[in-house]
């Protein structure tokens, strides 16, 4: 009778959801990081300093035009690629190890919906920072803490995410993992069409901050549209009960009533629940993804370390004058390696390469 009673994910619509959930986590520090050269010309002495509008609109546009030349570099900007990878990369660390035992004490809606809405606020005020002037140190300061809060509750976000798709067919992962993806892609393509189209870096970074608002919105609003779906709300109680009380609870979800697994899901065992040794299944589970786990952290060690502190600072050797030199780094760097990321991400969907113990 349970197999009978199976919902279907209609229309993929848990499968979009976890899409723009995955989408929401990236696509605002992608932003973020797009608009790198809106913060280094803030920061440039030239920039700061003088209030005469002609030389303002002519820093503003160089990245546009390549015969314009860029003001002088402040030591504050030559320096804030390194010191905000070192900002990003610390918090993202420290938080997704802190995400083990953040589980055990804050319920899993809260982290989700309070780590978009701590992002959300950011945001909003990073955009209307864009029309305040404040000085070089003040603008750096300020932008270095909200870079330490973005990537701290993006860590919670990503990791609350992964374990929400895991109470689904494994084949729900690749959602987020393609939304995240897709992120970084956007981005790279807004960039080419701002440079493109000749706006002014201010303008471009607003209209950046403004369209990453707009994703976390739509990812609460479709976080919040999750519970309502049947598919989502079968496999959530299947994970809280054994397959002999799934059609009993999902009768209950139907009348608003709230089912006795419940209690598992806060942490409180039900009085039929068995003892389990918490310890040793977490060690069991660390010795069993040791090997792809250490894969994974040496890799976005090396990637994360060179992109984008040091590939943002490569130059042209051919271009010259030529137009070329304004959509080199768009183009080699951000667009070449958000393709490519979005590539493997999305093969997770498609191939998988199986244990040989399976």
């Amino acid at each position: 009778m349970t197999t009978s009673h199976q919902p279907q994910d209609r229309y993929k619509a848990v499968w979009l959801i976890f899409f723009v959930l995955g989408l929401g986590t990236l696509l605002p520090w992608n932003f973020f990081m797009t608009a790198t050269k809106y913060f280094t010309n803030r920061l440039d002495v030239s920039q700061n300093v003088s209030s005469d509008t002609d030389q303002s609109c002519e820093s503003t546009k160089a990245l546009a035009d390549p015969t314009v030349a860029l003001p002088a570099r402040s030591s504050l900007s030559a320096i804030f690629n390194n010191v905000m990878t070192l900002c990003a990369m610390l918090p993202l660390l420290v938080f997704t190890c802190l995400n083990s035992f953040l589980h055990q004490r804050i319920s899993q809606s809260v982290r989700i919906l309070g780590s978009l809405v701590a992002i959300l606020l950011v945001f909003i005020v990073t955009a209307a920072l864009v029309k305040v002037e404040m000085d070089a140190l003040t603008f750096f300061v300020i932008t270095m803490i909200k870079i330490v809060l973005i990537n701290s509750f993006g860590a919670i976000l990503q990791a609350s995410l992964f374990g929400l798709a895991g109470v689904l067919p494994a084949n729900y992962t690749a959602p987020i993992m393609s939304g995240q993806g897709l992120a970084g892609f956007f981005t790279s393509v807004a960039m080419i069409c701002a440079i493109a189209s000749g706006s002014e870096l201010s303008e471009s970074a607003f209209g950046y901050f403004i369209t990453a608002c707009a994703v976390v919105i739509l990812a609460i609003l479709c976080y919040l549209a999750l519970p309502r779906t049947e598919f989502y709300r079968h496999y959530l109680q299947l994970n809280l009960a054994g397959p002999a009380e799934q059609e009993t609870k999902l009768d209950l979800i139907s009348k608003g009533e709230e089912p006795k697994g419940r209690r598992e899901e806060s942490g409180v065992p039900g009085p039929n629940s068995p003892p389990t040794n918490r310890n040793q299944s977490i060690k069991a589970i660390l010795k069993s993804i040791c090997v792809p786990a250490l894969s994974v952290c040496f890799i976005f060690t090396v990637t994360i370390g060179l992109f984008p502190a040091v590939t943002a600072e490569v130059e042209s050797s051919i271009a010259g004058t030529s137009p070329w030199k304004s959509y080199f780094i768009p183009v080699a760097c951000f667009l070449n390696f958000n393709v490519f990321d979005w590539l493997g991400r999305s093969l997770t969907a498609v191939c998988m390469w199986e244990s040989q113990t399976s």
